[in-house]
């Protein structure tokens, strides 16, 4: 490329991304399908001052509140957080207005979201402000002075993955405005937890704790001098080490918790080796500890859990959470299990006032109790799941599915599934293998799941309900060193689904695994695709606990995934930073890794383009070597270079680690990207990238699919999402809008019978998704037509009320042809891009109300339409097509039968029009009889016809015509079906009643 034509890119690629940034997407609105089911929760707390009101800390999901004892949550943290990862809440003493919340979940796992520092409400939640402390990392604990809320004490871990300063204990006077380090150990110890001494909170407590994450393994602990209990007599200006009874020797992290009955009595739980692990107590302040129990419960892996508590009337209670939830009534000398919702514990607040009421939080979210635990609130009102990605199904409508973290796979329905669930109420299915994931559908049936369970391969039967493992190896590879392994499965290692034949499936170990008969017999079709650097094969945990759990098996494919347009082209990334590409289907593989791409790095997708063979993209996390950088590349020459496409400038912020990259199916160049923070969209192929986060909450982007024009994703922390109708985006006009409107082209849009959508899960009735473009606000409104393919209008929508009265016709018979106009504030006339559903309503009924006339039409049949948006004087027109609900099919449903129903609906609509309209009349010519004082035998006749027309008030009345019409339009309009012949009988019976009564008005 010439200079003069770089030149021109430039400019070209300038421009049309100041066009894009100038553009709003706000109009395009993400909806959450759930689960419901709750996800990881890492902190609670509550307040006595207000019993039912407690807040939870997810690890992905922010902070959430209930004010009724746990029967409904609500976040609270969404629009204020720059990150949803929680570790501590802290709620004033004195005022339950005044919150603080330390971010960055405590439980170091290697899929943790790094903190963003400190956030204070003076509102109770409703708003936040940020006040400092943004590279402190993970926050273990954050403890308010009960006699000035403004004295606000910090626990900080630090970067998880990397030494850094900001590590220690930081206090503020002036409610966060200034920050002061009170104590610092080294850039690699930080405080997980610290507390303050009843009666007197210039005592305080620290537990420092050395740890770091890397990929293939955690360290937790160090030396003596690294770690261990501090104490401060004089509000954190001086310190000392409390070291009386405590293990002399390697310590690891430590949680604490103090007596609020008993200020002399301090316990610890701490990570020690051998017998020195477990509960120390301390009756004198810390002075000297008592080693009071080693049992392997109170620390089995305390990287994640570690966590104990007191009830706040006795100090011989102690509650540690971990896995399992143990409790002790004689100060830790011996416990019992409690039993909980569900497992890997986190924490627990007991009110002071009633410690039988409670709160405590775990793997599956946070659950309340009213009785100390003997029962608890449900988790299934949550909808927090971390879900590792995202896999469809061919349904009509299609359903979503994916693995969540210390839960099972799931199936979830894209819209209401009104066969199987009531309204709004949530529908789930384990569909086989387990939290891990991947869990993918078979193309073309759906019955069959592929899963996979940490490194275990498995096919799943809806029919059966049974799930056949096949696993490689068909050995547990759990707990062991890598190095010794013969297959190295990561826990999510991947599946993927050949394009070309539903029962050819890869998985990835270090090599490239395929089966063809649904795992049965499985071929290597790879050498080792890895760096396989021998120092990070080793045992995970150290220098005291070993953790070896699949997550820190390094040198593992993470992703696979074959060409859709060249048969035998697949690609593989390494979760240490290798990439690969056969082109023959495995014989030959070709290490394609870019020169430039820093090392070791998670590949976590790869993309080979669906326009051209040689084009493909990859997204890469470092952050577990302590790079929070965004690494996308694209090829599109086999790999033989290269191209970073989120550089520092490019629209992507820095610390934004990127976790999927996904190129649309329809539209070259149009590439969407997930990162650790949220979504964003390219329209020129990487050169420039949008926020296209609209009201998405901040959580990462674990997977993107494009799916019937639908945009879906998974999060870790809030579930499933779905950007219904993406089309607009495919539309060349998206990238050159300027001073006329556009009106983007309509998806064709399935005809479904479903329920009446709500909030959650959001599932929404069938509709046509219409996008617009207008320069600028409109004062006059816009309108917007939907015509048949005979032309014929089917309904006219306007933006605002005035617009009705220009258009409506008043009606004096019963002529189906007046225009069903009618008003929807959806229909916006804002600058810039909009977007309006229309519900498929035709023309209904008459009623006297002026907001319901003509409203509850049927559904437009299947077929041509067009859509015609007016703005002024300019109009615009797009076909779109509506079509059957291909399950119809099945059950013997034709679309000869849907006319032969709507046009019996039609007649019956018409028949309900002119039996109100005649009621209307009766009544009027009532009121306007007794008016002029007429007599009771001339009113006696009206008063006759009004009977037979309108059911009598009161209880249960006789249901008379103009309800026995409603009732047999409603029963017509129940479903998609043949008109039965008691309907068709009805009809005619009712007509000629109200003939008969017409003809007897004479009005």
């Amino acid at each position: 490329m010439s200079l003069k034509q770089r030149s021109f890119s430039f400019l070209f690629s300038f421009l049309l991304s100041c066009a894009l940034f100038a553009q709003d997407f706000e109009a395009l609105q993400y909806r959450t399908i759930g689960p419901s089911r709750g996800g990881r929760v890492t902190t609670v707390t509550g307040t006595p001052l207000q019993q039912g009101t407690f807040y939870f800390g997810a690890s992905g999901a922010g902070v959430w509140k209930t004010e009724d004892y746990g029967t409904s949550w609500y976040n609270v943290s969404d629009g204020f957080f720059k990150t949803p990862s929680i570790g501590a809440i802290e709620i004033a003493a004195n005022d339950p207005n005044i919150v603080y919340v330390g971010t960055g979940s405590d439980g170091i796992r290697s899929n943790i979201i790094s903190g963003k520092g400190v956030y204070k409400s003076i509102d109770a939640g409703k708003t936040w402000e940020h006040i400092g402390l943004e590279n402190a990392g993970q926050i273990g604990a954050v403890e308010i002075d009960p006699t000035n809320s403004n004295i606000v004490w910090v626990a900080a871990i630090g970067n998880s993955f990397k030494p850094n300063e900001e590590r220690g204990v930081f206090k503020t006077t002036d409610g966060g405005k200034t920050w002061e380090k009170v104590l610092y150990v080294s850039e690699e110890t930080g405080f997980a937890d610290l507390e303050l001494l009843p009666g007197n909170p210039n005592v305080v407590y620290a537990a420092a704790w050395k740890a770091r994450r890397t990929p293939w393994t955690i360290d937790s602990g160090g030396k003596n001098s690294e770690g261990g209990i501090y104490k401060s007599v004089n509000g954190g200006k001086d310190w000392v080490k409390l070291e009386d009874g405590l293990p002399k020797g390697l310590i690891g992290k430590i949680d604490l918790a103090v007596s609020p009955v008993d200020s002399s009595i301090l316990y610890a739980v701490v990570e020690a080796p051998g017998d020195d692990r477990g509960l120390y107590k301390s009756v004198d302040q810390g002075k000297s500890f008592v080693h009071v129990s080693d049992d392997e419960r109170l620390v089995n892996r305390p990287f994640y859990y570690t966590n104990i508590e007191l009830d706040p009337t006795n100090p011989d209670i102690v509650y540690s959470n971990a896995n399992p939830l143990i409790k002790s009534v004689d100060g830790g000398k011996t416990w019992t299990r409690m039993s909980v919702p569900h497992g890997d514990n986190h924490d627990i607040w007991l009110n002071p006032d009633n410690p039988d009421l409670l709160i405590q939080c775990n793997d599956g979210g946070a659950n309340v109790s009213h009785n100390g635990g003997k029962t608890w609130s449900t988790q299934y009102n949550q909808p927090t799941a971390e879900i590792y990605q995202v896999a469809v199904d061919d349904q009509y409508p299609y359903w979503v599915y994916g693995a969540q973290q210390d839960n099972t796979t799931l199936a979830i329905p894209s819209m209401a599934p009104s066969a199987t669930s009531p309204i709004n109420g949530p529908v789930m299915l384990d569909v086989g293998g387990c939290e891990t994931g991947p869990v993918i559908p078979m193309p073309g049936n759906h019955y069959i799941v592929y899963n996979n369970c940490k490194g275990r391969f498995s096919v799943y039967s809806k029919k059966t309900g049974q799930s056949r493992e096949y696993s490689i190896g068909a050995s547990n590879i759990y707990g062991h060193n890598p190095k010794d392994l013969k297959y190295r499965f990561q826990r999510v290692a991947p599946i993927h689904v050949s394009p070309y034949n539903p029962e050819t499936v890869y998985m990835g170990s270090q090599f490239v695994h395929k089966t063809t008969n649904g795992g049965k017999n499985w071929e290597i079709i790879s050498p080792d695709l890895t760096a396989n650097e021998p120092d990070k094969q080793v045992i995970s945990g150290n220098p005291i606990t070993r953790d070896i759990t699949g997550e820190e098996y390094y040198s593992t494919l993470y992703s696979i995934r074959e060409s859709k347009i060249s048969k035998g082209l697949i690609w593989t990334g390494s979760n240490d930073g290798v990439i690969s590409v056969t082109k023959d289907g495995g014989k030959t593989w070709k290490n394609v890794t870019p020169k430039k791409m820093p090392k070791g790095g998670r590949v976590e997708s790869v993309e080979p383009s669906q326009f051209d063979p040689a084009k493909a993209y990859i997204a890469v996390d470092r952050h577990l070597l302590g790079d929070e950088t965004p690494y996308l590349y694209k090829t599109d020459n086999y790999g033989e270079s290269w191209e970073l496409i989120s550089t520092a400038s490019n629209g992507i912020p820095s610390d934004y680690t990127t976790r999927v990259l996904r190129e649309d199916p329809v539209r070259e160049g149009l590439l969407y990207a997930g990162t650790e923070y949220g979504m964003f969209v390219s329209f020129d192929d990487g050169t420039t990238w949008k926020k296209f986060q609209q009201n998405l909450p901040v959580t990462p982007i674990t997977d993107i699919t494009l799916f019937r024009g639908d945009l879906v994703l998974s999060t870790m922390g809030r579930g499933f999402w779905i950007l219904d109708k993406v089309t607009t985006l495919q539309d060349e006009n998206i990238t050159q809008l300027g001073d006329s409107p556009v009106l983007f082209q309509p998806d064709d849009t399935y005809r479904y019978q479903t329920p009446w959508g709500g909030d959650f899960p959001n599932y929404p009735s069938t509709s046509v998704i219409i996008d617009y473009y207008l320069p600028s606000d409109v004062k006059d409104g816009v309108s917007l037509q939907i015509l048949d393919a005979q032309g014929k209008e089917v309904a006219t929508i306007v933006s605002d009320s005035t617009q009705l009265k220009s258009t409506s016709e008043k009606v004096e018979d019963m002529s189906l042809s007046m225009t069903f106009v009618y008003m929807d504030e959806k229909l916006e006339a804002k600058k810039g891009i909009n977007r309006f559903e229309w519900n498929l309503e035709q023309k209904g009924a008459w009623a006297k109300n002026k907001r319901r006339r003509y409203r509850n039409g049927p559904m437009a049949l299947p077929g041509k339409y067009t859509a015609k948006l007016t703005v002024g004087n300019q109009s615009f027109e797009k076909q779109f097509e509506i079509l059957m609900d291909p399950k119809l099919e099945g059950d013997g449903i034709t679309m000869a039968d849907l006319q032969a129903q709507q046009a019996l609906q039609l007649k019956v609509i018409d028949l309900l029009s002119e039996a109100r309209m005649l009621q209307d009349k009766v009544e009027e010519k009532i009121k306007e009889l007794e008016k002029a004082n007429a007599t009771e035998s001339q009113l006696q006749p009206y008063k006759d016809i009004l009977k037979e027309l309108k059911n009598d008030d009161g209880a249960y009345p006789e249901v008379v015509m103009v309800a026995q019409i409603s009732y047999l339009y409603y029963i017509l309009s129940s479903g998609d079906k043949v008109p039965g012949q008691e309907e068709k009988d009805r009809y005619q019976v009712l007509l000629t009643q109200f003939n008969a009564l017409k003809q007897k008005a004479n009005l």
